[in-house]
C-alpha cells in the first residue's frame, strides 16, 4: 500500500502546485488579476476534473484485468482511452477559446477581473489536450501498479511550470497570458512523456495502437457515472465561486488562495485513495474479497489521520501562506481565517476521499453518480444562503468555507459511509 501511495502522493502534490505557483505569480501582479485567475482556473479546473473519468475508470479497468491475468487486455482498454483523451482534448479547448468570455461573465466576472481571467483561460485551454492525455496515461499506469512514473513526470512538469511562469509573466513581461502560456506548454510536455511510456508497454505486450472505434466507445460507456459523479463535485465547487464572486473582489482572491492550499492538500490524501483504487480494483480481479476488505480499513485510518495532521498544519499557518500569495492585508486575513476552518475540518475530508478511491476502485460509479447528486442538492442551498447572508471580507470566506468543507463534505461522508458498510460493491471478476 506505501508502495503506491508514497509515490502517488508525490504525483498529486505535484499537480496542485501548477495552481500555486499560477496563484504566486499572477498575486504579485496585483488583486484583480488574483481574482481574475481564480475565475479562470476554476473553469479550467472543472473541465478537466469533468474528465477525470479517463484516469480513473482507467485504473480500476486495467487493475481488474491485471488481477484476472490478462495484462495485453488491459493495455489495449488503456491504449482506447489515449485517443478518447486526445479526442475529447482538441473538442474541448476549441471550445474554451470561443466561449471564454461568455463562461467569464456567467461566472460573475466584470470589468478588469473579467479581462484577466479571459485571457488567462484562453491561453492556458491549450494545453487542454496534454491535460487529457496526462489523465488517461496516468491511469493506465496505476491500474499497472507503477505510480512512480507519474511521480517524476509531474514533478519534471511542476518545475518546469514555475519556471516558465516566472520567465513569461516577469521576464518577456507577459502578465497573466504568461502563466496561462507557461501552464499549457509544461501540461503539453507531460502528456507526451506519459504516452510515450504508455505506448512501449502496449507494443511490448502485443497491444495495438490503432483506434478501434468499440473500444473507445466502451471507455466512455464505463467512464459515464463517473463523469455524473465528477459533474456533481464540479457544480458544488462553481457554486462555490459563485458565491465568493458575489462577496467581493477579497473574498474571491482569498477564495483563490484557500483552494489552492485545499486542493493541495486534498490531492496529498488521495495518493491514499489511488492506492485503494489499484488495490481494490485488483483484489476484486483476483476474488480476494478479504484483502479489499483490509485495504477499506487500513486506508480509512491512514486517511483521518493524515487529515487531522495536514488539517493542524493549515490551521496553524494559515497567515504565513498568505504572505506567499499577495501583499493585500483584508485577503491576508482573509485567507488565514479560511484556512483555520478547512484546516478543522481536513480529518472529515480525509476519510470523504479514501471511501471515494475504494468504490471508484470497485467500479461502483453509478452509486456514485447517485450520491453526488443527492450531496450537490443538499449543498445548494446552504451555499445560496452563505451568498444572501453572509458579510463580504474575512467573515464571508470562513462562512463559505464552513458551508463546502463542513456541509458537502459530511453529505459526502455519509452515503459513501453507508455504502462501504455493506457488500453489494464488491463485484468480483473481470
Amino acid at each position: 500500500m506505501l508502495a503506491l501511495a508514497v509515490p502517488a502522493l508525490g504525483a498529486l502534490v505535484a499537480e496542485p502546485l501548477f495552481v500555486l505557483v499560477d496563484s504566486a505569480v499572477v498575486g504579485h501582479l496585483g488583486t484583480a488579476e488574483l481574482a481574475g485567475l481564480s475565475l479562470a482556473s476554476t473553469i479550467l479546473v472543472t473541465l478537466v476534473g469533468l474528465c477525470v473519468f479517463l484516469a480513473y475508470a482507467t485504473t480500476a479497468a486495467v487493475a481488474r484485468r491485471v488481477g484476472a491475468g490478462s495484462t495485453r487486455e488491459a493495455l489495449q482498454s488503456g491504449v482506447d482511452g489515449l485517443w478518447l483523451a486526445v479526442g475529447l482534448g482538441i473538442a474541448l479547448a476549441a471550445l474554451l477559446v470561443a466561449v471564454a468570455p461568455w463562461a467569464i461573465t456567467t461566472m460573475g466576472g466584470t470589468d478588469e477581473v473579467a479581462r484577466h481571467a479571459v485571457v488567462y483561460l484562453r491561453w492556458s485551454a491549450l494545453g487542454l489536450p496534454g491535460m487529457l492525455l496526462v489523465l488517461a496515461s496516468t491511469g493506465v499506469l496505476r491500474g499497472l501498479q507503477d505510480t512512480r512514473t507519474p511521480l517524476y513526470v509531474a514533478a519534471g512538469g511542476a518545475v518546469l511550470n514555475a519556471i516558465l511562469n516566472v520567465v513569461l509573466v516577469y521576464g518577456a513581461g507577459l502578465g497573466i497570458a504568461g502563466s496561462g502560456i507557461g501552464t499549457a506548454v509544461a501540461q503539453t510536455i507531460m502528456g507526451v512523456v506519459l504516452v510515450v511510456v504508455v505506448v512501449r508497454g502496449a507494443r511490448r505486450h502485443g497491444a495495438s495502437l490503432r483506434p478501434a472505434a468499440g473500444g473507445i466507445w466502451g471507455n466512455a460507456v464505463a467512464g459515464a457515472p463517473l463523469f455524473v459523479r465528477t459533474l456533481s463535485l464540479r457544480l458544488a465547487i462553481l457554486l462555490t465561486v459563485f458565491v465568493a464572486t458575489g462577496l467581493g473582489d477579497v473574498t474571491l482572491a482569498g477564495y483563490q488562495v484557500v483552494q489552492a492550499v485545499w486542493g493541495l492538500a486534498a490531492f496529498a490524501l488521495d495518493a491514499l485513495a489511488i492506492a485503494a483504487q489499484a488495490l481494490v480494483g485488483h483484489g476484486l480481479g483476483s476474488g480476494d474479497v478479504p484483502r479489499v476488505r483490509a485495504v477499506l480499513r487500513r486506508t480509512l485510518r491512514w486517511g483521518v489521520a493524515a487529515g487531522a495532521v495536514i488539517g493542524v498544519v493549515m490551521a496553524a499557518g494559515g497567515w504565513w501562506f498568505a504572505l506567499l500569495f499577495t501583499s493585500d492585508p483584508e485577503v491576508r486575513t482573509a485567507v488565514a481565517l479560511g484556512m483555520a476552518v478547512c484546516g478543522l475540518l481536513l480529518p472529515m475530508a480525509g476519510w470523504v476521499f479514501v471511501l471515494d478511491g475504494v468504490l471508484i476502485g470497485a467500479g461502483d460509479g453509478r452509486f456514485l453518480a447517485w450520491a453526488g447528486m443527492i450531496t450537490l442538492v443538499v449543498y445548494a442551498p446552504v451555499a445560496l444562503a452563505v451568498r444572501a447572508w453572509a458579510p463580504d471580507g474575512a467573515a464571508g470566506l470562513a462562512w463559505l468555507w464552513l458551508a463546502f468543507a463542513g456541509v458537502f463534505m459530511a453529505s459526502r461522508a455519509l452515503t459513501t459511509g453507508l455504502r462501504a458498510r455493506g457488500e453489494r460493491w464488491m463485484v468480483t471478476g473481470r
